[in-house]
């Protein structure tokens, strides 16, 4: 039976909505940064190797630098949210093309180009234009300066996931990137297991945000792009999954009334823009031999 068109569109577009929710469910549950960082990716691992077979596969010391990359992703990203705002977590993070571009040479053999710069510069203008506007000490933004720093590093380690992923796909291995996942989540549950514990107090509540975390937020959301994934050009799909950094901000304030600046907002959007653009580049380039 062939695959419907639209239906795989959905599926990219309700993917990248789940995985925008992050940063507003995050900021709900009541335990600690290293608890909700621990028990998500620990849920998430559960989850991804039930429901996906592939998940299960593939799985060798090939997928462990890219893994542990992904892992401290994940543990950034949720200590990000919980000191800065959504907007400047999510928007920080999408930095990695900066330093995939910049790494190329080194870890992928991939020489930076002329037109690569322009996207460089970009989002290096991006990057200084949210740090200009640091948000004010809030109640869900405790400590900006530091949150921002830390959502930096979430986009070297994200960028360091996206070059091991793309080291994987070369070798051919079709399984290699869900096994990265599962794998990154189950590291991600281990490291920050030790500082998640004891745990004194666990509400009701906030054991249903971190299940949503793990099951919906990255589970159903992973499960939704692997299917849609077969049969839409990268390109699109892209543009399609830049619905999460979009829409993080939004779930945010509807939900905290959290306000992300006017700078964040720009350089945000200045970041997204760039990899939009660099990826509309590189899909329309001439193939090479």
């Amino acid at each position: 039976m062939e695959s419907s068109p639209v239906r795989n569109r959905l599926m990219l577009a309700a993917a990248a909505l789940l995985f925008s929710t992050g940063g507003a469910a995050i900021k709900a549950a009541t335990l600690t940064s290293w608890q909700v960082a621990s028990f998500r990716s620990g849920v998430a691992a559960m989850f991804l190797l039930a429901a996906l077979p592939e998940a299960r596969r593939g799985w060798s010391w090939r997928i462990v630098p890219a893994a542990t990359a992904y892992a401290a992703t994940l543990v950034l990203f949720v200590l990000a949210n919980r000191l800065t705002t959504s907007a400047n977590a999510i928007f920080l993070q999408s930095t990695a093309p900066l330093y995939l571009l910049l790494l190329g040479p080194w870890l992928l053999r991939e020489p930076v180009r002329r037109a690569d710069w322009i996207c460089i510069l970009a989002v290096a203008i991006g990057l200084v234009l949210i740090f200009m506007g640091a948000p004010a000490v809030a109640v869900t933004a405790p400590d900006p300066g530091r949150g921002n720093l830390i959502a930096t590093g979430a986009g070297l380690t994200w960028a360091l996931t996206l070059a091991g992923l793309r080291w994987l796909a070369r070798a051919g291995d079709r399984n290699s990137a869900m096994a990265t996942v599962a794998a990154g989540n189950l590291i991600g549950f281990l490291v920050a297991l030790p500082m998640a514990l004891p745990v004194d107090a666990a509400g009701a509540g906030s054991i249903a945000v971190v299940v949503y975390l793990g099951v919906v937020q990255i589970g159903l959301a992973y499960v939704l792009v692997t299917r849609a994934m077969r049969h839409v050009a990268a390109f699109e799909a892209t543009t399609v999954l830049l619905l999460e950094p979009a829409m993080n901000p939004v779930w945010a304030w509807l939900v905290h009334g959290e306000r992300p600046g006017p700078w964040a907002l720009a350089g945000g959007g200045v970041i997204l823009m760039a990899t939009l653009g660099n990826t509309w580049r590189q899909a329309h380039a001439p193939r090479v031999a």
